[in-house]
């Protein structure tokens, strides 16, 4: 791999698996203190729970101090396949650096344009906070963070196709990133996991607004592109619901989403690599957002996992309560199924965030 990072595992109640990373800086160095540890649970509650399909699949991470001293970069990683474990673990540990590398690439760049043509502070193409500090315009900002998700996850699933010791011909991963940088939120997701955002509207009433699209064969522009490129989507007979990828004389592997990392010989029929990139600009009415995997998702609604977070009495459990409700509800809706990995990570977005009034607020959903 092209960058090093080095991560410890830290302990978070019963996170104590190799799925979930703290790192406190964007230089890879993680927290081996305690009172780090609880620094993290701060900005951010993470959880994941293997279910019965074999090995856990799903990775996640949080990275503090990303991009500026108050940033964070939060990614849920599901893997799928033979070695989709072994997959999502190292997306997980090499993508948030890929980004922020590219990102920096992008912002030197454009540090450079700036110094050669001397902009001037009436530039459309900045704009000046009321501490005089210059910062970028916001479709500015989207579009450097945009290229550099993009420029990273192609990088990324190159670094993938490289690996020896490691068949990525069917076995991939999804990956849902948020990156927070001061009150602008820039969202990548790539796959059929989400993110889902909780805020209040005028009238007091809590909303859940998903800020995500999953991107599964059966979206019809999804599945024109595979066609294009002489792949094959369609549902098997036990399953008529789920519209799934498959190669053009073989039916195999049957993926059921329409991008990915890894996957390299559905690459040439149609899955792609490229992320979808969105951003928002937090106001004091944004509460958290959710970033699940798809364990979750098939499961809850986005008004039941926003409900869910709201009614946890003490917010650092509250990913851990949106597992095990999706868990229990795996096993009363699809009894005769296998419960999938299921993965959450609520960042929060007010420092000071009054849980008995949004409580209150959840009965409104």
């Amino acid at each position: 791999m092209g960058i090093c990072a080095s991560t410890e595992h830290l302990e978070q109640g019963q996170e104590t698996d190799e799925n979930i990373v703290y790192v406190m800086d964007e230089q890879g160095v993680a927290a081996a203190a305690a009172g780090d540890a609880a620094s993290a649970r701060k900005v951010a509650s993470l959880f994941s729970q293997k279910g019965k399909k074999g090995p856990n699949q799903d990775s996640v991470i949080l990275c503090q101090g990303f991009g500026m001293e108050d940033g964070v970069f939060c990614g849920v990683f599901d893997g799928h396949g033979r070695n989709g474990h072994l997959i999502s673990k190292l997306v997980r540990d090499y993508l948030p650096f890929m980004v922020l590398s590219h990102r920096n690439a992008l912002f030197l760049a454009d540090a450079d344009l700036d110094d050669a043509e001397h902009f001037s502070d009436a530039s459309p193409s900045s704009s000046t906070d009321s501490s005089g500090n210059s910062s970028p315009h916001p479709s500015q900002l989207l579009e450097e963070w945009r290229e550099a998700c993009t420029n990273a996850f192609k990088a990324m699933d190159n670094e993938l196709k490289a690996q020896a010791n490691m068949d990525c011909s069917f076995s991939g991963t999804t990956a849902v990133c948020a990156i927070k940088q001061g009150k602008d939120l820039i969202i990548a997701n790539l796959g059929d996991s989400r993110a889902v955002l909780a805020t209040m509207s005028n009238s007091g009433y809590l909303k859940a607004v998903q800020l995500t699209t999953d991107q599964k064969p059966c979206l019809p522009e999804e599945a024109e592109r595979i066609k294009r490129c002489d792949g094959r989507v369609f549902a098997l007979k036990e399953e008529p619901s789920v519209m799934r990828v498959w190669l053009p004389g073989e039916n195999c592997p049957g993926l059921a989403m329409a991008r990915a990392l890894g996957d390299s010989r559905l690459k040439h029929h149609g899955v792609i690599s490229t992320p979808q990139v969105t951003a928002h600009r937090i106001t004091g009415a944004d509460l958290f957002i959710i970033l699940a995997s798809d364990g979750v998702w098939d499961v809850l609604s986005n008004e039941e996992v926003v409900s869910i977070v709201c009614a946890t009495p003490r917010k650092q459990h509250a990913s851990k309560a949106v597992v095990e409700a999706a868990v229990q509800r795996w096993r009363t809706k699809y009894p005769s199924s296998r419960v999938d990995d299921c993965t959450a990570v609520c960042l929060f977005l007010q420092d000071q965030l009054t849980w008995s009034s949004a409580a209150a607020a959840s009965r409104k959903v």
